[in-house]
Formats: C-alpha cells, sequence, structure tokens
C-alpha cells in the first residue's frame, strides 16, 4: 500500500491542475518510461487487480517511440522538455493518490501505514479544499487509534451480512450486486489489459479496485486520454457522490468519514480536470 508522505505530494497536485488546463493537456503520458509502468503492480501491494503482461509490453514498445516523437520542434504539439517533465509529474501525482486513496478503501490500516499518515508534515494554513482535506486525514490518524480504524472499517464495510456503507459500484448505480455495470467494468477491464488478481473476492467495482485502475491508466502510455476520461465517466463518476455522501452520513464513520472528505474533494477536481458534465 501506497500512502503519500508529505505535503510536497499535495502542493505538486495543485499545481498540476493549474498547468494542465494549457492546451498541453493530453500530451503529459508521452515520455513515460516502460519501467514506471512495468513497476505498477509491485506498488500496489493487496491490489484487486493486475495489468496483464501483454499491456506492460505495449507500454514499453510506445515508451520508446514516444520519447523520440513527441516534442519534435517545429511541430504545433511540441512542447519544452521542462514542461513536458511537469506533465508527467502531475500523472505521478495523480496517480499517487489514486493509489492512496485506494489502498485507504481497500483494507484497514496496519501500523505503519497509520504512522506514515501521522508523519504528514503539519499544513499550517490550509490554501485549498485539498489541503484541509489531509489536515483532517492527517488529524483523523492521531484522534483514532489502530484497533478502533479497523473496527470501523469492518462496520462500515463488511459488517454482518453487509456494512453501512456498500463500496461497489454496481450497488449504487442499480440497487443490486453484480448487475450490468460490473459487466461493462470487466470488459472495459479487459480492453486496457487489466485481468482480476488471485484469491480476490471483492468483485471489480469495489471503491479500492477502481481507485488502483485509474491510478495504472493514468501511466499506461498506450492508453489515451479521452480512453481515461471515459473510464473514470463510465465506472467511477457515475456513482463516487453516492458513496462519499453515504460514508460522511454513516452513524459509525469517524476514520473514514476524513478518507471520504478526501476522496470526494480528489474527485471534484477529477471531474473539472477531466472536462466532464456529469
Amino acid at each position: 500500500m501506497k500512502v503519500v508522505e508529505s505535503n510536497d505530494f499535495i502542493i505538486g497536485l495543485v499545481k498540476a491542475y493549474e498547468l494542465e488546463q494549457t492546451p498541453f493537456r493530453g500530451k503529459r503520458r508521452q515520455l513515460v518510461q516502460a519501467e514506471a509502468v512495468s513497476n505498477k503492480k509491485s506498488t500496489l501491494k493487496g491490489a484487486f487487480i493486475e495489468i496483464t503482461p501483454e499491456a506492460h509490453a505495449r507500454a514499453g514498445n510506445t515508451a520508446a517511440d514516444n520519447s523520440a516523437s513527441s516534442t519534435s520542434p517545429g511541430t504545433p504539439s511540441a512542447i519544452s522538455a521542462a514542461e513536458m517533465h511537469d506533465l508527467l509529474a502531475a500523472a505521478a501525482d495523480r496517480s499517487n493518490l489514486y493509489n492512496s486513496l485506494g489502498a485507504l478503501l481497500a483494507a484497514p490500516l496496519n501500523a505503519e501505514h497509520l504512522q506514515v499518515l501521522r508523519s504528514l508534515p503539519e499544513i499550517e494554513q490550509p490554501q485549498s479544499q485539498m489541503h484541509l482535506a489531509w489536515t483532517v486525514l492527517r488529524k483523523a490518524a492521531h484522534d483514532y487509534t489502530l484497533q478502533q480504524i479497523d473496527d470501523e472499517y469492518h462496520q462500515l464495510f463488511i459488517g454482518l451480512g453487509r456494512g453501512q456503507v456498500v463500496p461497489y459500484g454496481s450497488w449504487h448505480l442499480t440497487g443490486f450486486l453484480m448487475e450490468k455495470p460490473l459487466g461493462q467494468l470487466r470488459a472495459d477491464l479487459r480492453r486496457l489489459g487489466f485481468e482480476r488478481a488471485e484469491g480476490v473476492a471483492e468483485s471489480e467495482d469495489h471503491i479500492a479496485s477502481l481507485c488502483q485502475a485509474m491510478a495504472a491508466i493514468i501511466l499506461a502510455d498506450e492508453i489515451d486520454f479521452s480512453t481515461e476520461r471515459q473510464f473514470f465517466n463510465d465506472h467511477i463518476g457515475s456513482w463516487s457522490d453516492q458513496f462519499f455522501t453515504a460514508l460522511d452520513e454513516a452513524s459509525g464513520a469517524g476514520f473514514y468519514r476524513a478518507v471520504g472528505n478526501l476522496g470526494n474533494s480528489f474527485f471534484s477536481i477529477e471531474k473539472q480536470y477531466l472536462g466532464m458534465d456529469l
């Protein structure tokens, strides 16, 4: 599980959205190295999904080609090396936060990950909703014990038969589990080169699984911006508001209300960035 370790990431994220409003949006992945893609599986400890070897190979083949051609001088799409560096850093920031959210929502924290959250530097004067969300999450990490967080996770998301908050997209879209939206998601995941990880009981429309998928999609050189936007629109943005509202209103929520606040703030920015009208 990868958790952000400093507020440098938060500042970088805010700068990323300012930069991505330029005409260069959509260029940010053109110089992603094959290593960044091939290492994604190892960063998703306990992930619900895995990237297939075929997707790794495609990414490796296209990354080298794009790095040689994407910034050719004199072409309308050419951008400077410094701008490309910033765009790739922006993509890495977004991917990191998706990974962090996925890890926070996939399972209860262990002691190591809780300590990472407690070690986040304090932001004395939050300048944005994202800054405030990180501040609230940092405080929650100090206010709750590991056992309390474990108990809360089970009460909210597992429970006896079903927890207070259902983390599956199909439920929020249709009122039932394992319905048509899950089938459509599975088809899209296969098309993009993902397969279900062995030994995972949860279906792929779990909010944590979808966050992990987005983290990989953002850095996958062979997946273009329009596909990224469509995946978010179809499989996350269409129901995430309902999920985070339910989490915020759940009587048993404390630590995970702070997690949901972070997710809701981030997804609000994502919807603006991806240019969606949801």
